[in-house]
């Protein structure tokens, strides 16, 4: 009987490839294979630090089927890692439903931390960080991004949020809209060459944001309501 494999949890860089570990470098050298959110752009990362390795695509619209073939692999003594296209995944990222059915399985699951965007964000953005919300992407359609943030109205942690630039100022504007003029830091390709942080209260932000049209991945923390 073989001696079940190991999944290992690989967080790789946001924008800057500097961000990458040791050891996440060596993980991606050791497995058997990589699943991979976007074999495309995972093989740059490889190619980048020099190495070659089997890649099989799992992202969000092939994970129940995907995800049988991955545990079959680790029963069968393969060890693979896990990555998305940047950061750690299962946050906002292809990931969680395979960590579930390897829990079930009474799999091992390793984490190799490293990157995540919102956790960048809040290190750097000047609101309060000992206690926050971490919500992700807001609903696509402005009924439901603003009933998901009528619920969060009378939350008092820091809120964090992901947002595309096609939702961004829109976004921002229902933010207003529901929670009121707060304190906010947006950011904007956080560890990229065009990096860009604002912080301002929401009417200034949203009045800045919809003067150019935005471009690349968006993390907004917004101030908690007062006590």
């Amino acid at each position: 009987m073989n001696i079940p494999g190991k999944l290992f949890v690989v967080a790789t860089p946001i924008g800057n490839l500097e961000d990458i570990t040791l050891r996440a470098l060596r993980i991606l050298k050791e497995v058997d294979l990589i699943a991979a959110e976007d074999t495309r752009q995972t093989r740059k990362l490889l190619t980048h630090f020099q190495t070659s390795k089997p890649l099989l695509s799992y992202f969000e619209h092939n994970e129940e089927t995907r995800k049988d073939r991955i545990i079959e692999m680790l029963k069968d003594g393969k060890n693979v890692a896990l990555v998305s296209d940047a950061g750690t995944p299962g946050i906002s990222d292809p990931g969680f439903t395979l960590v579930r059915k390897c829990v079930e399985e009474n799999l091992e699951i390793i984490p190799v931390p490293g990157p995540s965007a919102f956790t960048a964000a809040l290190s750097i953005g000047g609101l309060p960080t000992d206690s926050f919300v971490f919500i992700g992407f807001l609903s696509r359609k402005s009924g439901a991004r603003k009933h998901q943030l009528e619920r969060l109205k009378a939350e008092t942690r820091t809120l964090i949020f992901y947002e595309s630039p096609y939702r961004v100022i829109d976004s921002l504007k229902d933010m207003l809209g529901v929670l009121g003029d707060r304190k906010a830091v947006v950011c904007r390709e956080l560890t990229k060459q065009y990096e860009e942080i604002k912080r301002d209260n929401l009417s200034r932000l949203h009045g800045f944001f919809s003067q150019k049209k935005p471009l690349g991945e968006f993390c907004i923390l917004v101030a908690g309501a007062e006590k």
